[in-house]
């Protein structure tokens, strides 16, 4: 399970901005993961709870919002619809990935003395 090991890197990133920032505690964490980051949203769930007992996020709520992958054409910028073929129907471009393939440390709640 790599989400163990995303979740142990997250805890680390947040503890170390914690620190610099002389926080006591973390009580929020907003986390993006996109549909095609090879991720399972309840594994990291189910991982970061199991690994932030003994951390300043012990009481810290983990938020995770899905984001879906968005296709766009290479050449002229439009919007591939999902399911739809990776081509540009307007200009018969390619298309490229515009998102969705993330894991985004998005927000970080601290407790500052």
């Amino acid at each position: 399970m790599h989400e163990w090991s995303l979740v142990q890197s997250l805890l680390s990133r947040v503890d170390e901005e914690a620190r610099k920032h002389g926080a006591v505690a973390v009580r929020r964490l907003e986390v993006s993961i996109g549909e095609l980051a090879g991720v399972e949203p309840t594994l990291f769930d189910s991982a970061y709870e199991l690994f932030r007992t003994d951390t300043l996020c012990k009481e810290a709520r983990l938020e995770i919002r899905y984001v879906p992958a968005m296709w766009v054409c290479a050449q002229c910028g439009a919007r591939i619809a999902q399911g739809a073929a990776l081509w540009c129907a307007a200009c018969d471009g390619p298309a490229r990935l515009d998102g969705g393939d993330g894991i985004v440390l998005e927000r970080i709640e601290l407790e500052v003395p």
